[in-house]
């Protein structure tokens, strides 16, 4: 990093500011400019110490990014193609994430396709030649952005979803060694619902987990309201809490990317953000507290681009301070969203909060990602293990590593 003055737009304020900073810098490193997927995963596939990618259909070998095949690429209607065209379709992989799922110290590969459909996981081969060996994992995840974390605090992630023809959100969790190769267990924890009610329609956007009620447990949070978690996690349906959030200040449809709760005006109670996933927005909300009967109050951060149908929230550049990490998906509906002609942008916020003041989001554009974009999924971490997390993302400019310097 180097120390120099830097222009940033101070959102939340109106206004702009020169700010004295360190600047990150970013290096773009492309892996591949073939459109692979919208979801991107990273492990140590090979077992050298170093981390690799995935992207669906195959994953690329640090530090050279030697590409291997992980599985016959097929078109949205389950048909071997060599490739995807970005201008007509879609890929075959929305979400993924590396796990060692069958205990044998290699990682796995979690690839979650096109809403609505079966999805599987892939068995590492260990070096050895050919295709991963598949295993269904559930029959159906409906909604566009599929969880993978810790849910239940017993030190395991699980899968969290809305599940067809079950009509319910819940989530999945890991089967033992013994079981490894059968389906997840699927734990309910909405009542069947209709779509609207419950998030599990086909292409329901948003979801996200937090504290809302600051209780000590994990919460599923979507634009229509939030499941409360009970202290026995799987012993009963948690108790939904509707939400107006469906739309934002004037009436449109949100169709919301990740949901994350922070409590951003330092008040005591937890705030939510929200991202646009196809069209223009990035906002909060905020709590009015648990006593009160108001509605959580919406607050624009930034609209200056469109199809942020991704975003992270984390300490992007200094430890111990969180950061928005997001950009502009590429192309997302074939050019039938607003703005999705306009330029690619990555770029993070960091969070300026103060007790009793509202926050200040500082925005920094990443230069080095002016040719990368989000997809449905990105990944936020230390690739090269320098000490510095690194942005790895996958969509229809391709697979790309946002490296800081």
């Amino acid at each position: 990093m180097r120390c120099r003055w830097l222009s940033a737009v101070v959102l939340g304020l109106g206004s702009s500011a020169f700010l004295l900073a360190d600047e990150a810098r970013f290096e773009r490193i492309p892996l591949d400019s073939n459109f692979r997927a919208e979801g991107v995963a990273v492990g140590d596939f090979n077992k050298d110490g170093k981390l690799d990618v995935a992207a669906g259909d195959v994953w690329y070998a640090a530090p050279d990014w030697k590409m291997s095949r992980i599985r016959q690429p097929l078109t949205q209607q389950g048909k071997p193609t060599e490739g995807y065209d970005g201008t007509k379709g879609y890929s075959n992989c929305f979400a993924s994430w590396s796990y060692d799922l069958n205990r044998d110290g290699w990682d796995d590969l979690i690839v979650v396709g096109y809403p609505g459909d079966p999805f599987y996981w892939y068995e590492n081969p260990r070096n050895q030649a050919g295709d991963w060996k598949p295993h269904e994992i559930w029959h159906s995840a409906c909604n566009e952005t599929v969880l993978f974390t810790d849910l239940n605090g017993d030190g395991v992630p699980e899968l969290i979803l809305g599940s067809q023809p079950e009509r319910q959100m819940g989530y999945l969790t890991i089967p033992t060694t013994e079981k490894c190769q059968e389906k997840w267990k699927f734990t309910p924890i909405s009542e069947p619902g209709e779509p609207n009610e419950n998030g599990t329609f086909k292409y329901y956007h948003g979801l996200g987990t937090g504290d809302v009620n600051r209780d000590g447990r994990l919460d599923v949070i979507i634009p229509h309201g939030w499941w409360e978690a009970p202290e026995k996690r799987d012993s009963q349906l948690w108790t939904f809490h509707p939400l107006p959030l469906a739309k934002d200040n004037q009436g449109a449809p949100l169709h919301a990317a990740d949901i994350h709760v922070i409590d951003l005006d330092l008040d005591g109670d937890n705030d939510l953000i929200l991202s646009s996933a196809h069209g223009f927005g990035l906002w909060w909300f905020e709590n009015p507290g648990q006593e009160s009967s108001k509605p959580f109050q919406y607050h624009l951060i930034d609209e200056s681009f469109s199809q942020m149908h991704a975003l992270a929230l984390v300490p992007l550049v200094e430890k111990g301070k969180l950061a928005l990490v997001t950009g502009k998906r590429f192309f997302a509906h074939m050019g039938s969203d607003p703005g999705e002609f306009q330029p690619v942008v990555m770029c993070w916020f960091d969070l300026e909060l103060k007790k009793g003041e509202s926050p200040r989001f500082v925005k920094h554009e990443i230069e080095a990602g002016k040719d990368t974009g989000v997809g449905t999924q990105f990944t936020v971490i230390d690739l090269n293990k320098d000490g510095k997390l690194d942005i790895v993302l996958s969509n229809k400019k391709g697979v790309n590593v946002l490296l800081q310097k």
